[in-house]
Formats: C-alpha cells, structure tokens, sequence
C-alpha cells in the first residue's frame, strides 16, 4: 500500500488546507457522479436490486446534496470563529482555527454501499484532509464504480480507494490514520475502537442497535401504518434508521395491524415476490439469518421467502418472546415483531431491555407524551409522527449514543468532525498586569477575588 507513504508527504505540502483545492476536488466529484449516476444505480441493482428511485433518492442525490452543502459553506465554516475573551487573558483577542486532521480511513458497509462511503468522504474532502476508502466486499458492482469515479476525479496520493475483504480491511487498521470513520455493526466497531486505540486514534463509529417505534391510543392510524411501512421496506428492511419493532398501544393494535396490511398490500401487491419496489436480501448468509428467525414465530402476515432470490417479504410477527433470536439483536430486514402495551412502565420494560439505539419513533398526538417520549428515553435522533426521515435535513448531526455509534455527521457536523478546532489567544502588549507573576504579594484577602477572572 505504498499510497500510504504518498499520502502522507502529500498532505506535508500543505496542498489540501488551500479552500479553493478542496472546492475543485468537490466539483469535480460532483461532476463525475452525475455522469455516472444511471451506472450507480446498475451496479447497486446487480449487488441486491435496489429499486431505482431508492437509489436516487437515498445514494446518489443524498451525496450530491451532501456536496452543494459543502461547496456552498466551505468558506464560511473555515474562517476563524472569533470567541469572546476573558479578564485573565485580558487584552486578547480569542479564535478558533479549524485545520484538517490528516490521514483519514472510511471504511464502509454493504447496505446502502454508495451513500454511506460518498458521505463521510466528502466531509474529509472538504475539511481538507487526504482519504483512503474501502468499500464493502459484499456489494461488489458498487465497489467497482466507485472505484471508478474515485479514480476518474482525485490522484491516489489525494484520495485512493482500497477493494478487498477482511485481510485489506485488517491490514489497513494496522496502520496509523489521524480518524478513523467506520460505519457497520456494533460488533465489527468494537474491533475498529479496538485498532484504533492502539494509536491513540480517534473514530467516529455509526453502528445501529434496536429501534422502537411506539404507537399510542391517540395517532393517526392508517397515516402511521403507511409510514412505518415506508420506514421498514425501505432498502428492505436493510437500513440502520428501520424501525425494529413496534409497541401499540393494546386499544388500537389490531386497527394498526389491518392498517399496515392494507398499506403493504397497496405498495407492493398482493404478491410481495412480483413488486419491483422492493429490494433483495444482500447475500445468502443474511438471507438464511433472518430466515431462521421466522421459526416459531405467530406470523400475522407476509413470510414469503424465496430462496433462489434471497427474497423476504414484509413481515408482521405477533408478540414474539423477548429471549427468541429475534429480539436478540437487530433485525436488519422486513421482518417487524409487534408488542402492544397498557401503560408506561410495559413500554420501559422492554425498550430498557437493550442498549440505547441508533433511533426512535413515536407516533402520538398528545404534546404531553412527545415530550415524554424526548426525555425518558436515550437514542441517537428520532422522529415524531413519522420514520428515517431526520437523516434528510443536513442540518441534523446524524449519529448514535453508546453502543449504536461515537460521535455525528453531515452536513457542518462531518466538516467538524474532521477537522481539528485550534483554540488561538492573540494577547495584547499595551497592558500587562503583574497580579500572575511571582513573588505574589496580593494579599488572601483580595486574592480571593481571583475567581473573577475566569
């Protein structure tokens, strides 16, 4: 991997911190992916059938937007912050300097394969920094083009692209990077944090965890259902932000569980198989994961499964029992356990049963239990009266808390998140107050008084 070397002395030239190197870089890249944005969309069609418009709308255009974000800001992110200053460094003037970190490693998984490498990349782009990217090994067609569009626009000793399995992925957390952005499962990113530390590295981690969705007494009903049935079908079910399971509340459970029969039914027809909306299981492995945890289970609707095709229809589960493989970890599919409840402290017990996740979703019309709901429990972002749709707004910092991720992005939050904040005190000459230097001959009494000046 002699690029390591490269990019090294390469960033030593003080190339990428000039605002207007980092802006062409993104134009270009901006430029290529829309050339190749019908060849984005084959190559994530060939890996698992993505239907075309979720690739538009959740790939390509996402990391466009992320792009004009970055070329649109980048001047005004950059310049130094002034800070109000202090007595004790009175007269000064305060700043903070944003610099990039350096060396940057994305590694990048298979579910949503062309966002989830683009995104992170174009922050450290942006915050000036030089970028090695690996692709995931599962989705191999998108790995080639992006591959190709990384190759088209940047040198390697700028940005290089790495394709490989486990070995390259190995190898390269031997090395020492400036951050480290790793986006996968909270398994594979405690071996990341694991690596990482050895050199002191610091990471952002975007795992996922178990999402609830809680639906009470008093929501829109058939508007809920046709939302959680976007939010779960979404990429099939393959999506970090998919609601895990839901908790109803038990007045309105079997209107919800008609309504989100009937909505799936007008989505995607009678027969799950035949719709061309839906994408495929990724590989035979997930495939035959979420297929065993359908065993044993009350089926209320769906279980198709189509071996040949890796396929698994949209599926409702019926009050499964907590300790079954299915509610021991994220689903990670379409397959959706349903809980109802009576009153709080049956939606605590199980909610509080896992690590705090990546999402969370209530669907209410009372203010009282929204706040409530904001308050009481711990997750990365979330979304009232609706699903996933707060990774949208580039504004939010998108990330977890705990076991379902370190640290956020998007948006100024991945331009922060890569960059180093210098603090930087400008200090006066005209006045020099001798109250910090020795022999201190202030006497207790007014010493005291020295806490004023912080």
């Amino acid at each position: 991997m002699e690029f390591y070397e490269k990019q090294q002395a390469f960033f030593l030239t003080q190339k990428t911190r000039n605002l207007s190197f980092r802006r062409d870089a993104l134009k270009r890249l901006r430029n290529e992916i829309v050339k190749q944005e019908d060849a984005i969309a084959e190559a994530i069609y060939a890996d698992f059938k993505k239907p075309r418009f979720e690739t538009f709308i959740a790939e390509t255009q996402f990391v466009l937007a992320e792009i004009n974000t970055m070329i649109k800001n980048l001047e005004f992110w950059a310049q130094p912050e002034r800070i109000s200053g202090n007595l004790a460094n009175f007269p000064s003037r305060n700043y903070i300097c944003r610099e990039p970190l350096g060396q940057v490693l994305v590694i990048a998984p298979w579910n949503y394969p062309f966002q989830l490498i683009m995104a992170p990349l174009v922050g450290a782009i942006a915050a000036g920094n030089t970028v090695v990217a690996k692709p995931s090994e599962l989705t191999p067609n998108t790995a080639e083009i992006v591959k190709k569009i990384i190759q088209n626009v940047f040198d390697p000793e700028h940005v290089a692209v790495v394709l490989g399995g486990v070995e390259v992925s190995q190898e390269l957390l031997s090395k020492r990077w400036d951050h480290i952005f790793f986006t996968g499962s909270p398994q594979v990113g405690r071996i990341v944090y694991e690596s990482a530390a050895k050199h002191l590295t610091p990471v952002t981690l975007e795992l996922g965890g178990k999402n609830p969705c809680i639906v009470d007494e008093t929501a829109s009903i058939s508007l809920t259902a046709k939302r959680i049935v976007w939010g779960k079908s979404l990429n099939l079910g393959q999506t970090c932000l998919a609601p895990d399971y839901l908790l109803v509340h038990h007045s309105v459970k079997d209107k919800l569980i008609q309504k989100l029969k009937d909505k799936i039914v007008e989505a995607y027809g009678e027969n799950q198989t035949e719709s061309q909306d839906l994408a495929r299981i990724v590989n035979e492995r997930h495939y035959d994961r979420l297929k065993s945890l359908l065993k044993g289970q009350h089926i209320l609707y769906g279980g198709e499964t189509v071996d040949e095709d890796n396929f698994i229809g949209l599926t409702l589960i019926d009050e499964p029992d907590l300790d079954s493989p299915l509610m021991q970890g994220e689903v990670f599919g379409p397959i959706l356990p349903i809980f109802s409840y009576k009153n709080q402290s049956d939606i605590d017990a199980i909610v509080k049963r896992y690590e705090k996740p990546l999402a969370a979703y209530l669907f209410s019309n009372k203010r009282a239990a929204q706040k409530e709901f904001i308050a009481r429990y711990g997750f990365g972002g979330g979304v009232i009266n609706d699903t996933v749709i707060h990774i949208a707004n580039k504004k939010l910092p998108f990330g977890g808390v705990g076991h379902s991720g370190v640290g956020a992005y998007h948006g100024k939050t991945s331009f922060d998140v890569f960059s180093h904040k210098k603090a930087i005190v400008k200090r006066g000459r005209w006045i020099d107050p001798p109250l910090r230097y020795a022999p201190y001959k202030l006497p207790e009494r007014i010493a005291k008084w020295v806490k004023y000046l912080f």
